[in-house]
């Protein structure tokens, strides 16, 4: 593991390289980040984001998508890939948010993995973007680079979010963690890390085995 000092040089790099960590997923309202977010799973967000404005266009409102017929709405979401599954747990979701929330995304931990099709990754993007609090998002390019850097040793999202958020500042954690996505994608990517113009190179475990 890292010492603090070593965290504390990603942190900067990473900052340095994309100072603006924001979310990829487009949205207006906090409840069209979560559900945003349940379509980006297997998918990529740039399609997601080609979906969205159909779907919300279609159901403007919270109470429109808890009364949607889950046949159309499968219809729009169809490109994301599970579609079924997907608007299910969208309509049932708004459901629950209007009846258990009072109709507003709920704030914590707990509340949010009540509802349907949220898991850790997204309730912890929720934290994060919509209320500013500590969170890790462990997705896919946050597990590729995290066992990349050395951050870990092991592939399982529960056991990497708890490892960074023993090391992160609590208040760098989510930024950190859209950092990593941004990087994934422009430098360290899954088939063709570009160790040779990698920031982090000098503190990365496969960029000194690789170079």
């Amino acid at each position: 593991m890292f010492k603090k000092k070593q965290i504390n040089e990603i942190i900067n790099l990473l900052k340095e390289s994309y100072p603006e960590p924001i979310c990829a997923l487009e949205y207006k309202k906090d409840y069209e980040l979560l559900f945003a977010t349940r379509l980006a799973a297997q998918c990529t967000d740039a399609r997601v984001n080609t979906v969205t404005p159909i779907l919300f266009e279609r159901f403007p409102t919270l109470q429109s998508l808890a009364e949607a017929d889950v046949t159309e709405v499968e219809k729009i979401v169809h490109p994301c890939g599970f579609f079924r599954t997907k608007a299910k747990d969208i309509v049932d979701a708004s459901i629950m948010i209007l009846t258990k929330f009072d109709g507003k995304v709920p704030g914590t931990m707990e509340e949010l993995l009540m509802l349907p099709g949220v898991g850790r990754k997204t309730a912890n993007l929720i934290l994060g973007d919509i209320f500013n609090k500590s969170a890790v998002v462990v997705d896919t390019h946050c597990i590729r680079l995290t066992n990349r850097i050395g951050f870990v040793n092991v592939k399982d999202p529960v056991k990497i979010e708890m490892a960074l958020k023993e090391v992160l500042p609590p208040e760098e954690s989510s930024d950190f963690c859209h950092r990593l996505v941004l990087h994934g994608r422009a430098v360290c990517t899954a088939r063709n890390p570009a160790c040779g113009r990698c920031t982090l190179a000098s503190l990365c475990r496969h960029a000194r085995n690789s170079l």
